[in-house]
């Protein structure tokens, strides 16, 4: 068995092994990581073997730390990445760079089509009908998109959104609420197969899955980081923020993983407060006393227009993993376009959570 992690911001881990009467045997770590001395990586080696087949990465790690010499030093790599390493080879999980992945970057579309086309696309990578998929929307409208499980009226304030023309939809995942406005905003969704995160707990799947945009950032000069459970933060504030949707694939068979991402290039943080309602429980939760301080929009920290980010952004996925333009089929559209009017457009669905 194979497997393949990289972590997040560090190195890659790849570990091969064996199963025989139900515990690891023949254990092989290797990767670009750095480990001082060498025979650590046989103490690592020893720690799996050996170790029951159904034991979690949490687990691993700790027999490996208890295995690792004296003054061991590591470098891009940790105990627990070696654990999932592990618990991927044991899933069979598949890489990155098994899929011939497609982008999506289509024209300005309503904010209930793109909660529709999130739902439609990933349904499709769960059937097997659409290759995984990176869709980077254009927004043609403002709009507050609520988590799927927040109370419509606990989070927006009708008045304020009346005023400013602001539409409210309530998106397939949960998480909280975005304010965004055409032009100042980059949103991207990953519809990815289940396999992608297999042997991944529900954090590490967000960490694995942000990884490539905080390379992207990277090499525009923004050192960024995933911090859990699904933001995007600098050391001048929180950038972004992802959520996901596990959805079954046909038959209760393998699924997909909807994981969208929503990035502040540019902020009205006034307009912002006048429409959202940001309790302070959750202001004090994030370390500060204003709203305003907790987004640092990309515009300030790169210097660049929001077209060449998006575009950077986009060059640095296909040089990872390779990327094919694409579009939305006409029948992706055609359902799309029906959950719009009877699902998302619906004030049933808004107010579901009132």
């Amino acid at each position: 068995m194979h497997g393949e992690y990289k972590i997040p911001g560090g190195k890659l881990v790849v570990v091969d092994l064996e199963v025989e009467r139900g515990v690891l045997c023949h254990a092989r770590v290797a990767g670009d990581f750095f480990l001082e001395p060498d025979e650590a990586l046989d103490a690592v080696n020893h720690a799996l073997n050996g170790a029951p087949a159904d034991t979690d990465a949490t687990g691993l790690a700790a027999r490996i730390d208890a295995a690792l010499p004296e003054a061991t030093v590591m470098y891009g790599l940790t105990s627990e990445g070696i654990g999932i390493a592990v618990r991927r080879a044991l899933a069979h999980a598949t890489d990155w760079t098994d899929y011939d992945w497609q982008l999506i970057h289509e024209g300005p579309q309503s904010p209930a089509l793109h909660m529709a086309l999130d739902e439609v696309l990933t349904a499709e990578v769960a059937a097997g009908r659409r290759p995984p998929t990176l869709r980077v929307w254009e927004w043609a409208a403002p709009s507050v998109i609520i988590g799927s499980f927040q109370s419509l009226r606990n989070e927006v304030d009708p008045e304020g959104a009346a005023r400013h023309g602001i539409e409210v939809v309530r998106r397939i995942s949960g998480g909280g609420a975005m304010f965004v406005e055409p032009g100042n905003t980059i949103t991207y969704s990953l519809s990815v197969p289940e396999a992608l995160v297999q042997g991944l707990s529900f954090q590490d799947s967000y960490a694995y899955l942000d990884d490539w945009v905080l390379g992207a950032l990277g090499d525009m000069g923004i050192k960024a980081w995933y911090q859990p459970l699904n933001d995007i933060a600098t050391d001048q504030g929180k950038i972004a923020g992802a959520a996901q949707k596990r959805v079954v694939g046909p038959g209760a068979g393998p699924g997909a993983v909807l994981h969208h991402v929503t990035m502040s290039y540019d902020i009205d943080a006034d307009k912002m407060l006048e429409v959202l309602r940001i309790g302070r429980e959750k202001l004090s939760d994030k370390g500060t006393k204003s709203a305003k301080k907790r987004v640092d929009p990309l515009r300030r920290q790169t210097g660049l227009a929001r077209e060449a980010v998006i575009e950077r952004m986009i060059d640095s996925f296909r040089g990872r993993y390779g990327l094919t333009d694409g579009k939305v089929t006409p029948e992706e559209l055609g359902r799309a376009e029906e959950l719009a009017r009877s699902k998302f457009g619906a004030p049933e669905w808004t107010a579901r959570v009132p």
